[in-house]
């Protein structure tokens, strides 16, 4: 069964920026919004192919930017 993010309402493609345990940030952009998957990883899928897999435990907080 597939879902869809609910960032999909933003357009195909976001920036996000990634608020870490410990006051790291990583900013991501290209990001599929077809292709958010959450689960103990997050799975995110680039518009160049890279796939992101990302801790959750280890998310403060995203932000989310549209790109559309």
């Amino acid at each position: 069964m597939k879902t869809n993010s609910t960032l999909c309402k933003l357009g195909e493609t976001v920036t996000q920026i990634f608020h870490f345990v410990g006051g790291e940030k990583r900013t991501f952009s290209g990001i599929k919004t077809n292709t958010i998957k959450d689960g103990s990883f997050s799975k995110l899928e680039l518009t160049n192919g890279t796939i992101l897999m990302i801790n959750s435990d280890n998310v403060l907080m995203i932000e989310v930017i549209a790109e559309d």
